[in-house]
């Protein structure tokens, strides 16, 4: 069954919530909820003259914004918005429906500032209103919050008056993708002016000429590297469109080259795709098609349509440019289909020679300029081994296999489009059905390289431990060096249809990735082992206590971590030297206290701090939090990893050469011990250390090693051109052709 959310033109922002709720639903793949804008007057004549938002729904008509949320929540059980098996969690939600229809609609700013911090007091502990995923609730008071021209402007201006809470849990939920794709449906529908050029690029949801449950996409990755963060947004892509639509997407190998191509590659994409949440459970490969391909081949030459050209590479490409006709471009049929023969049976003859579509010698769009459909290769195929000499080029394949397999739109990023004139002609020469084409820009980021061939050379150098380095664009990189699924799929998804082709910042991604880890990131601490201050603490217990913290305060789901307390504790360096004799300071996780003596080295590093507690002390007065560790403890050793860009050049141009460019030193590590809960963090985990930042375990320790620790950028940092000193040698520090960690 399919509903009709009826949305009128024109339409105000109280339709976000119906909007967000319909998108919801769709997204859960639960039920399909058609939105239809229709003209004011349209929707008065059919019983609806005030509704923004409406469904009808067995000759009945749900004409106010909470009528249709509860609707849709109940007749779509499955999506978890409105649970009707569970009284108690559906009287919340149907309450907190209430709440924004009565008391977020007014433009009393006293009224208002009652309700922000009513909601600011709810949301302390919570990611959700109701439960612990999206419902009703958060989507009906997030709209109304939106639809505010109050809550706005404060949020503009002066947030941090709405409550830290209110702003966190808001801010969320606007990222989540329903909430986007409300935003953006309106948006495109109400024609918004353009808005100037930035990293979030225009997100069109529409594909045109689509049908629900007719749309098939396909990912066309050659076998032939590692996917990087371009080619995660392609597939993502893809995938978004097939599942809007309730298609399927096609994971397609492009395997026409089989110098470069390898079986190991193509399982590396598609543990790779695994990893960013794409299912690749429908796989093809274009060699599948070689067969029928071959017989197109020789069609176009015995209508008339291609030519076998035995000119060499240098000459050939001087012609295109200065649009002059082949010498070969006239040959009898009889002659181009003998001259095919002999590169199909790879003769030293064929060996010269290529097959070039004959479409013009001289047209405008270079790509139309007689372009090279087939060549010979004697290497062997990983799959067909030695039954082709002959292969055909991508620009011939791509468009003959998307109308084999039912592609309905073929997504390619906006570099192709001079190509696609290409594309159609390559179908309508051969019969084939129309495919749609619809493009998008490509991704690209400041102080990145996404050439395989100049990653290929950090690997080669051994500058990078390989292609899943943390340092790398790839897929494998990112996600080793704290990348969410979840972030990563937002952002590609914020970019969308962008037709600018824009450098960038990663800081965007990672501040994204950030709203998605802090708030079920446990909290650990640790403590830098390069002069690492003992510190004693007069009013503590002289027989060490454990007590259960906390693991966030915030998430109290989280669970609880074991704290040890002593009188005899360990500071950061930099901490310790810091305090000042008698100065109050705060510990964490534990109460004031007071500096009663720091004793200091010639240099001025602290060797030995004296504490006193004061644990009625307020720690809202005091300006230094310090994080610490018991010494008595059962301290982890871990090895905490920062790392900076690969390259010292923001953008790089043509005719640089990347062995300049290198960053001299891009990997940092500092010795440290951590508290005894991280003894229990499986490899892949994510916590926060303390005033430290948060990291995720690359490696568990061993008998021999510390736990290796990842930093994860926060956005904040991410900008820094180089963290290298400026003063060290202009060299890559390697040993025995792998990269030297130090």
């Amino acid at each position: 069954m399919t509903l009709s959310l009826l949305v009128a033109t024109k339409a105000s922002p109280a339709s976000y919530a119906a909007l967000a709720v319909a998108a919801q639903v769709n997204i859960a793949k639960q039920q399909t909820v058609a939105i239809e804008y229709r003209d004011a007057a349209n929707l008065e004549s059919e019983g609806l003259p005030k509704a923004s938002a409406a469904i009808k729904y067995n000759g009945e008509n749900y004409d106010t914004t909470n009528a249709v949320l509860r609707l849709l929540g109940r007749l779509t059980p499955e999506a978890g918005l409105y649970n009707t098996k569970d009284a108690i969690t559906s009287t919340l939600v149907d309450q907190w429906l209430e709440f924004a229809e009565a008391k977020l609609v007014s433009a009393d700013f006293k009224s208002l500032d009652g309700a922000f911090k009513e909601l600011n007091k709810y949301l302390t502990l919570r990611s959700y209103l109701v439960g612990y995923q999206p419902t009703l609730a958060d989507f009906a008071v997030w709209a109304a919050l939106k639809n505010s021209p109050v809550f706005g402007r404060i949020l503009k201006t002066k947030k941090e008056s709405l409550g830290s809470y209110l702003v966190r849990w808001y801010e969320f939920i606007s990222s989540l993708d329903a909430a986007q794709l409300a935003v953006q449906d309106l948006q495109k529908q109400n024609t918004v002016t353009k808005s100037k050029a930035s990293d979030q690029g225009k997100f069109e949801i529409g594909l045109t000429e689509a049908e629900m449950g007719k749309v098939v996409t396909r990912f066309p990755p050659e076998p032939s590297g590692y996917l990087h963060i371009g080619h995660a947004k392609a597939a993502l892509l893809n995938q978004y469109f097939a599942q809007t639509y309730k298609g399927k997407m096609i994971v397609r190998f492009d395997d026409t080259n089989p110098s470069k191509e390898k079986t190991e590659f193509e399982e590396s994409i598609k543990e790779d795709l695994a990893l960013i949440g794409v299912d690749s459970s429908i796989v093809t490969h274009s060699s599948d098609y070689f067969d029928q391909m071959y017989d197109m081949a020789v069609k176009m030459i015995k209508e008339g349509k291609g030519y076998v050209d035995d000119t060499d590479q240098a000459t050939m490409r001087d012609e295109r440019m200065k649009g002059i006709p082949s010498k070969c471009r006239d040959l009898p049929v009889e002659e181009n289909l003998r001259r095919f023969e002999e590169m199909k049976n790879g003769t030293e003859f064929g060996q010269t020679c290529c097959l070039r579509a004959k479409i013009s010698p001289d047209d405008p769009n270079g790509t139309l300029r007689d372009p090279v459909i087939y060549r010979v290769n004697l290497t062997p195929h990983h799959y067909t081994g030695d039954k082709w000499k002959i292969y055909p080029t991508y620009d011939f394949a791509c468009p003959i296999v998307d109308a084999l397999e039912g592609v309905t739109h073929a997504l390619r990023t906006n570099e192709y489009r001079d190509r696609n004139a290409q594309y159609d002609w390559m179908l309508k020469a051969l019969g084939l059905r129309h495919v749609t084409i619809w493009d998008f820009s490509r991704i690209n980021f400041v102080y990145t390289l996404l050439s395989k061939r100049k990653l290929q050379w950090f690997v080669n150098e051994g500058i990078v431990s390989g292609w899943d380095d943390p340092r790398f664009p790839t897929v494998r990189g990112i996600r080793r060096r704290g990348m969410t699924i979840e972030a990563l799929k937002q952002y590609i998804l914020m970019q969308g249809a962008s037709q600018n082709t824009l450098l960038l910042e990663w800081d965007k991604l990672w501040a994204l990735n950030k709203k998605v880890i802090d708030p079920v990131a446990p909290r650990h601490t640790a403590v830098v082992k390069d002069k690492m201050v003992i510190c004693h603490i007069q009013g503590a217990p002289a027989t060490a206590e454990v007590k259960e913290v906390p693991k966030h305060k915030k998430n109290p789901e989280i669970g609880n971590k074991k704290t040890t307390y002593s009188n005899k504790i360990v500071l950061d360096q930099e901490d310790a030297k810091s305090l000042e004799v008698g100065e109050e300071i705060t510990l964490m996780d534990w109460g004031n206290a007071f500096v009663r003596n720091v004793q200091k080295d010639a240099e001025g590093d602290a060797t030995s701090v004296d504490l006193e507690l004061h644990l009625e002390g307020d720690f809202k007065k005091t300006k230094k939090k310090i994080s610490w560790l018991s010494h008595g403890d059962e301290l982890v050793d871990v090895l905490l990893v920062d790392y900076d860009f690969l390259i010292t050049k923001k953008k790089v141009e043509e005719g640089d050469s990347v062995e300049q460019l290198v960053t001299p030193k891009s990997e940092f590590k500092d010795a440290a011990v951590a508290d005894a809960n991280v003894a229990d963090l499986k490899k892949g985990d994510i916590i926060q250390f303390e005033r430290k930042g948060y990291y995720i375990l690359d490696q568990p320790a061993t008998d021999s090693a510390p736990a290796f620790m990842i930093k994860i950028p926060d956005g904040k940092t991410a900008s820094t051109v180089s963290k290298a000193d400026t003063a060290a040698p202009k060299k890559t520090e390697k040993k025995g052709g792998k990269a030297e960690k130090k």
